[in-house]
């Protein structure tokens, strides 16, 4: 195993730095815009939208939005799973149709580049994608953001489990194998809009890192779950540094 960690860094000093996307690196300019692409790919995947227009699906991963939608058309976790080539062929064929004819329109948060920027040229500090989306809508989206730069670990995406705590443990693994390391549960740190975001980490041993740049959740909503810290959002460069360097 090749170790990709620079020679002069003790292991126990690095952090990983496992980034949402949706709410926290970028949002869509139109609320519920994700339904744009995941209703025909569910209509064209499983004949029924299902209950998707009635739900709120922020922090959920996209194998629970698919489940949770037809929990009543009579398709188990395990149909769906049976369709997963499928499934994300098309639900990538839909997400390039809205984002190339213009419908679909993504924006990066204030001071996102900079942050990841920041965390870039910290010896200490490498960045991944903890998500929702499933592994080609998040490269995607990195594209389409100018942000892939800052992505070459292994992440954790929404096609690997439906349960979004379970995807910290998933990445650290494949970060681990890919850094020839063994880092602890507590090197690495979520960043988040969500409750799950906080949950997921929290249940792995991570750290969580709580912004309120998204649009379901404020401030004081994510204060009430007790994220080891919490921040408006990602605007001031040095105090995100500062936050990741006490945790």
């Amino acid at each position: 195993m090749t170790n990709r960690t620079p020679a002069n860094i003790p292991t126990e000093s690095i952090r990983i730095l496992l980034w949402d996307i949706d709410g926290t690196l970028m949002r869509s300019t139109r609320m519920d815009s994700y339904k744009d692409y995941t209703a025909p790919m569910l209509e064209a995947v499983f004949g029924t939208a299902g209950r998707l227009h009635e739900m709120k699906v922020s922090g959920m991963t996209d194998l629970q939005i698919i489940a949770e939608a037809l929990r009543d058309e009579g398709f188990t976790p395990e149909t769906i799973s049976e369709r997963a080539v499928h499934l994300r062929e098309r639900y990538m064929f839909e997400l390039e149709r809205v984002t190339g004819n213009g419908q679909q329109q993504f924006e990066v948060l204030p001071g996102v580049h900079e942050a990841l920027q920041a965390a870039a040229e910290h010896p200490h500090y490498r960045s991944a994608l903890l998500t929702g989306n499933i592994e080609p809508a998040a490269h995607l989206k990195m594209r389409l953001a100018g942000l892939s730069e800052y992505f070459e670990l292994p992440g954790a995406y929404g096609d690997d489990s439906y349960d979004r705590r379970d995807l910290p443990a998933l990445a650290a693994t494949r970060i681990n194998q890919y850094l020839g390391t063994n880092l602890e549960p507590h090197q690495f740190i979520v960043i988040g809009d969500t409750p799950n975001d906080i949950a997921c980490a929290h249940h792995f041993g991570a750290r969580a890192v709580a912004v309120a740049t998204g649009r379901m959740y404020s401030l004081e909503d994510l204060r009430k779950l007790k994220p080891d810290a919490l921040l408006k959002d990602l605007l001031d460069t040095e105090l995100v540094m500062r936050t990741f360097e006490t945790l």
